[in-house]
């Protein structure tokens, strides 16, 4: 689907635009395999997707009638179905304490496992008012579920290892002066590219009390601007889902 959205749109570069259904992790790979050597710049952009949240089937929201699936593609290895009632409860109380940033975890998790006890959960928004039946914070202007199914689509995708994966394969591509740029939606997606970028940008990642530096890493990448671009509040009123992006970039060194 988005494949062909993307066609439509970008039909007026003709052959330049080369099209892909491929996990950016392994840009590393994809990309010198259809031409692209070395690149002036390159864009990750790690939002939802509109046409995946508006496709009840996927089960990316927790307002959509279908089934508790959250796969980004058909790749994947699990569905969200199958950690909800399958997962121990350990397992379940870190994903969304780690993945979902969730203060209530502990309870969520626990009533989870009580409940798939007596009856498993099948349908997205059937856990998205559990959830907010058994959670005692709220949060004004944000669904009780939110953090909850934040975390299940990162666990099931595999988002922040491949974040991590992709970034590497990225700057491996930039030709020097070559730019890398990655939009961010929320806190664990940004702190990854921001230390990314710092650690990077040195010279020596040693411990400071070392004399001397024996780990011989020298940086590869300069950050363009210390502080990340926001959107406006104009964009923001004209996309809300804009509303938490955060762009940083940075910039392959070199000759």
């Amino acid at each position: 689907m988005a494949l062909a959205h993307a066609q439509r749109e970008l039909a007026r570069f003709g052959d330049r635009a080369v099209l892909l259904n491929a996990n950016f992790a392994l840009c590393g790979a994809v990309a010198p395999a259809h031409g692209f050597e070395r690149v002036d710049g390159a864009l990750l952009d790690l939002g939802l997707s509109s046409m995946q949240l508006a496709d009840d089937e996927r089960g990316f929201s927790f307002r959509a009638h279908g089934d508790l699936d959250m796969r980004a593609g058909p790749d994947a290895a699990v569905r969200a179905g199958e950690l909800v009632n399958g997962a121990s409860e350990a397992e379940l109380r870190r994903i969304l304490a780690e993945y979902g940033e969730e203060p209530e975890a502990r309870r969520v998790a626990a009533a989870m496992v009580r409940r798939r006890a007596k009856e498993p959960f099948r349908f997205a928004d059937e856990l998205g008012r559990f959830v907010a039946g058994v959670k005692t914070r709220r949060l004004t202007g944000v669904d009780p579920a939110t953090r909850v199914f934040q975390a299940l689509r990162i666990a099931v995708n595999d988002e922040l290892d491949n974040l991590r994966r992709g970034l590497g394969a990225m700057a491996s591509l930039l030709a020097p002066r070559g730019r890398l740029a990655v939009i961010s939606f929320h806190s664990l997606e940004d702190r990854i590219v921001k230390q990314y970028f710092a650690r990077e940008s040195r010279d020596c990642l040693c411990p400071p009390h070392l004399p001397t530096c024996v780990c011989g890493h020298r940086a590869g990448l300069r950050v363009v601007a210390r502080r990340p671009v926001r959107p406006t509040d104009a964009e923001t009123s004209r996309n809300p889902r804009a509303r938490s992006a955060v762009l940083r970039i940075a910039e392959k060194l070199g000759r």
